[in-house]
């Protein structure tokens, strides 16, 4: 199971999730410099850190990586949610207490998502990141879901 992204990686990945598209160091420095101030070194060693962790791949491009999501912020988040329901020693209540702090807004997202479920049949599990000893496209073995053992 993922463990939830420290708040830079979070700024980082929200960046890379959102332009869904593949992205330099330099282009995220830029963003990220509208917000505070950040040396290219501290972005460049959060990318490599979350490619370690396998939540981003890269390709190489002249002298420069191109950073690219390897799953969505959706399965992130569902991941996270997952992992909090199912470590609890009663996950009726929890659900319950879930429910009981939803907005009127997220009540009506879940009945939309259960719609869609309930049209779908089951639900498939997506995983929140590379499967275990996946392989990037550089040929190094894949650190499995991000954020596991040893993270």
């Amino acid at each position: 199971m993922p463990r939830q992204l420290g708040e830079l990686e979070d700024a980082v990945m929200t960046r890379v999730w959102q332009w869904n598209r593949p992205v330099t160091v330099r282009e995220v420095l830029e963003d990220l410099q509208r917000e505070r101030s950040i040396a290219y070194t501290t972005v460049m060693t959060v990318m490599d850190n979350l490619h370690q962790k396998g939540w981003v791949r890269r390709e190489v491009e002249g002298r420069a990586y191109r950073y690219t999501a390897v799953s969505t912020r959706a399965a992130y988040s569902a991941a996270l949610m997952n992992e909090a329901w199912s470590t609890s020693d009663n996950p009726a209540a929890a659900l319950v207490a879930f429910f009981g702090m939803m907005s009127a807004e997220q009540r009506e997202a879940l009945e939309d998502a259960m719609r869609v479920v309930g049209r779908a049949g089951p639900v498939a599990e997506q995983p929140a990141g590379p499967p275990e000893g996946a392989r990037d496209n550089e040929g190094e073995q894949g650190a499995g879901t991000p954020g596991g053992p040893g993270r």
